[in-house]
């Protein structure tokens, strides 16, 4: 059986991502790596592809957009891993990050945060498309002010429709899981 490794920016797409794929694919056998941000996590990854070359194992690294062009950064991460002999790694890029996919399902966060008047907020346009908000974390906290990226995760995931989330990046992260499952 093919083990997919996750190499992750930080500690809430961990625990969002469990989350998440329990409901989904819960057959994948998976590990974690989780780095602290984004400089970390590119440093990590040629050392993680080097030491591990053990067979039916297979990397799929997720790093936020930020404010980077998605495409260059997409491009230069797949430059690593083919530098390092790992052409066959899958990255995918949270546009602009994590708290853009959590945005792409109010209803989620209305469940999660018991707040019923948060999920009518799929309505107005600039949460149809999560993706464009750079400022998706502010936006969050102005929605539900106690929210924390750990804690938050940890209490949206479970409710996460993968079937309609308004956020285009968090939609082609999900179809990967599944063809990969």
């Amino acid at each position: 059986m093919t083990r997919l490794v996750l190499m992750l920016e930080e500690k809430a797409a961990r625990v969002f991502l469990e989350g998440v794929l329990a409901k989904i694919a819960p057959r994948i056998n998976c590990t974690y790596i989780t780095h602290d941000g984004k400089k970390d996590l590119e440093i990590s990854i040629p050392r993680k592809l080097r030491a591990w070359r053990e067979p039916n194992l297979h990397f799929l690294i997720l790093r936020d957009k930020d404010s980077e062009d998605c495409v260059s950064l997409k491009r230069k991460l797949l430059k690593i891993c083919e530098d390092t002999g790992r052409p066959d790694c899958t990255v995918r890029i949270a546009v602009h990050c994590l708290e853009s996919w959590i945005l792409g399902d109010m209803k989620a966060l209305s469940n999660a945060y018991d707040k019923p008047a948060v999920a009518g907020l799929s309505r107005k346009a600039k949460f149809r498309n999560p993706d464009r908000l750079a400022n998706a974390e502010d936006e969050l906290l102005k929605i539900i002010p106690e929210y924390q990226k750990v804690s938050g995760a940890r209490a949206i995931a479970p409710f996460i429709n993968t079937a309609s989330n308004f956020s285009y990046s968090f939609n082609v992260f999900i179809k990967t899981i599944r063809t990969f499952a």
